[in-house]
């Protein structure tokens, strides 16, 4: 783990032990009972991920997504039994720490993707940037899900309720803008912080499946953003 990698990662769970304490992250991360059976047809995506059109409450599944230089991607789609659950589970203190923290990742990836696609007019950046959006959005399910408040509520593209992100977003921008390909390389150093950090989640969330299966789906769409960063 980088240097950089574990102040963030020490910052953002300290922050989110302190959200827990103080009772924002309702009911210790206790997950609220949820009756989530749901119908319809998942679609590929254009560069992002396809959502699946029917799941079970406790077995949401993120496609993934493959954004080439010279192509779009197809998000994939997967397909539950749609039976209602209920989830009473709870997550432990470093695992909510842990969802906290990647909610705030993904949102940093997708706001330095959308100001730099803006600043250059391209397309590839942008395409990545609404991968992004999705990975955050598979991620607040979760919060959802273990009734835990999300972090980043209500901070505009580009703030963040965390010193560290805020200062690695100003960080990766400002280099990001000397040139597209500068901004290919800080796409790819993003993307190995990311891998990085859902491997070890992944590995922290015993016990709790649809929460690595989640994280698992997010890595894969990580890896296919890092080789479009890299080809």
């Amino acid at each position: 783990m980088t240097t950089r990698r574990t102040a963030l990662a020490a910052t953002a769970g300290a922050a989110a032990m302190a959200l827990i304490a103080a009772g924002v992250l309702v009911g210790s991360a206790q997950a609220q009972p949820t009756n989530a059976a749901a119908t319809g047809n998942g679609r590929a995506g254009t560069g992002t991920h396809a959502t699946a059109g029917t799941h079970s409450g406790n077995g949401m599944n993120a496609g993934t997504c493959s954004a080439g230089r010279n192509g779009s991607g197809n998000g994939g789609a997967t397909r539950g039994s749609g039976a209602a659950t209920t989830t009473t589970a709870t997550l432990t203190t470093q695992q909510a720490a842990d969802l906290v923290a990647m909610v705030e990742e993904e949102k940093l990836a997708g706001d330095v993707y959308a100001t730099l696609a803006a600043q250059y007019g391209d397309a590839e950046l942008a395409r990545i940037a609404a991968s992004e959006d999705k990975h955050a959005a598979s991620l607040r399910t979760l919060l959802t899900r273990y009734g835990i408040t999300d972090p980043t509520a209500g901070y505009a593209e580009g703030e963040f309720p965390t010193a560290s992100f805020q200062a690695l977003y100003d960080d990766l921008v400002a280099r990001g803008s000397v040139s597209l390909a500068a901004a290919s390389t800080v796409g790819a150093e993003i993307e190995r912080m990311d891998i990085d950090d859902l491997t070890d989640a992944i590995a922290a969330a015993t016990g709790r499946t649809d929460v690595q299966r989640v994280y698992a789906n997010l890595r894969t769409g990580s890896q296919h953003h890092l080789a479009a960063f890299t080809s």
